[in-house]
């Protein structure tokens, strides 16, 4: 008889399949539905909220013939999501509740909830695969890109532990979505066709100012252009040597200063804590040939700084920094040494291409620096590099 896994079901078509799948193999399967978020403050009308959810979630167990559970993990939540996104937003940085939301919730509260069940293993819907290896003292795990290139997650696990990897079941990472629709679709499950959710992890999709606005409020500030003419730096493709020195490095990571740059005051914003590098929307500002593109802002001063068009130069960067103590390694065999350098690919945000880098561990920090210039590096985000299609590890992404 194999193990008991507890399935995350949350109402999807994914996780209604992996614990099908898992029924399949010989598992003895039950699944946990986590409340995590009531509040509707900012949420689109046309999001489902998390008792549409819940219901989807009893009808798959009582199709596949599994037993079900509920679990209020709200506070928690709370305190290690939402309360994490407020404080660095009203920093002037980009946070990523996705990858936090594994790390924190879905691979410690909840498991922590499936352990009391009785369950040995945690299983999700995820887009991404799990290995094991034999190593000389003990087990290491890899975790893998999902065969589905379009719907690889790997990057949302970018902060898992070993631990949490080996109590971990992704059994849908070797299929397509299009294969897991079919194989719903043929059970007749009710959630066969049913959306996937988008927006914040367990909260929806919403009107970011809207749903910051609960604790940071609304303050008018200045919108400034910046002239694509700016003196931005040049760089020259390629990657630089292993002899490189560090205070090269901090030059080739240092964000763009756009309080030394001439600019024009063009328009009054509610709030610079609201927006991010890169973003289009809410500028709301007519009258230019291209759209005009967050390229920096000054959360002190209240200040947003944007640019006209997709190739502005304020929008890319040759390199981005990582505080040491924000170095995450998933396998802790490869790590790096100080003074050490390695090539590996990196993304920055979920469904980007990999980017070719190299890493440069030092005493305080590790420097990313990238083949090419990359658009819209954002502190607060993750930066996950890869070996292959193998997630070696992660850092937040400090400047």
């Amino acid at each position: 008889m194999k193990k008991k896994v507890i399935v995350g079901l949350s109402g999807g078509v994914d996780s209604s399949v992996a614990a099908w799948l898992l029924k399949e193999e010989g598992y003895e399967v039950e699944g946990l539905f986590m409340r995590n978020w009531s509040d509707s403050t900012g949420l689109l009308q046309s999001d489902c909220h998390w008792e549409d959810d819940l219901m989807f979630a009893e009808m798959v167990a009582r199709k596949i013939g599994i037993p079900f559970h509920f679990t209020d993990l709200s506070e928690p939540y709370r305190k290690r999501i939402i309360d994490y996104m407020f404080a660095e937003y009203e920093k002037g940085r980009t946070p990523n509740p996705d990858v936090l939301c594994n790390r924190e919730i879905k691979f410690d509260s909840f498991a922590e909830e499936a352990y009391k069940l009785g369950g040995s293993f945690v299983a999700t819907g995820h887009y991404c695969r799990k290995e094991e290896l034999n190593g000389q003292d003990k087990r290491i795990f890899r975790l893998l890109a999902g065969i589905d290139e379009n719907k690889d997650q790997s990057y949302f696990l970018c902060q898992l532990s070993q631990q949490q990897l080996s109590q971990a079941l992704f059994p849908i990472g070797s299929l397509t979505k299009p294969e897991v629709r079919k194989i719903a679709a043929d059970l007749g499950l009710p959630t066969a066709h049913r959306k996937d959710s988008q927006g914040i992890c367990f909260v929806g999709k919403v009107h970011l100012p809207t749903f910051l606005q609960q604790k940071l409020h609304p303050t008018k500030g200045d919108i400034v252009e910046i002239p694509s003419s700016g003196s931005y730096r040049t760089w020259t493709p390629g990657l630089p040597g292993d002899d490189i020195s560090d205070a090269e490095l901090m030059d080739m990571t240092k964000p763009h200063d756009h309080n030394q740059l001439e600019g024009m005051i063009i328009g009054s914003h509610n709030g610079a804590h609201y927006f991010t590098i890169g973003q289009r929307k809410g500028i709301n500002i007519g009258g230019y040939r291209e759209p005009l593109f967050v390229i920096g802002t000054d959360t002190g001063r209240n200040i947003l700084y944007v640019g006209e068009g997709q190739s502005h130069p304020g929008l890319y960067r040759k390199g981005l920094m990582i505080m040491k103590n924000e170095v995450h390694w998933i396998r802790n065999d490869l790590s790096m040494r100080d003074g050490e350098s390695r090539e590996y690919m990196v993304r920055i945000r979920y469904r980007q291409p990999l980017q070719k880098a190299k890493l440069y561990l030092r005493e305080g920090c590790m420097f990313v620096i990238f083949s090419k210039l990359q658009r819209g590096i954002a502190p607060g985000q993750f930066a996950a590099w890869y070996d292959g299609e193998e997630v070696l590890g992660s850092g937040v992404i400090n400047r």
